[in-house]
């Protein structure tokens, strides 16, 4: 279940929906509530899971590319690898305010 604070939510459904609702919650032991969070529940993970399999498979066939014409630099004018900031490869946090060439 999704984390946060419970809301509870009204619906109208049409007597024969929810006649079929009522007894699909039953056979899975569960009140016309729980079923209909579980499926609205279901609905977003599975939602998520799509998204976020979408940019996985964006990311493995473009990475090259925003690689080669970007590189790994997040910060213009900084030496690639953070070779300013000694061999580690980390970088100090920036805002965009502390990109070199920035005129306010």
């Amino acid at each position: 279940m999704l984390s946060g604070m419970v809301k509870q939510t009204n619906i109208r459904l049409d007597d024969g929906i929810r006649a079929a609702a009522e007894e699909r919650a039953k056979r899975r032991g569960l009140s016309l509530q729980g079923y209909v969070a579980d499926l609205i529940e279901q609905d977003v993970n599975e939602s998520r899971a799509a998204f976020l399999s979408g940019a996985q498979a964006f990311l493995a066939a473009y990475a090259d590319a925003f690689e080669e014409e970007f590189g790994e630099d997040r910060y213009p004018g900084e030496p690639a690898h953070g070779a300013a900031h000694g061999s580690h490869g980390t970088h100090e946090a920036h805002g965009p305010h502390d990109a070199p060439g920035y005129a306010a």
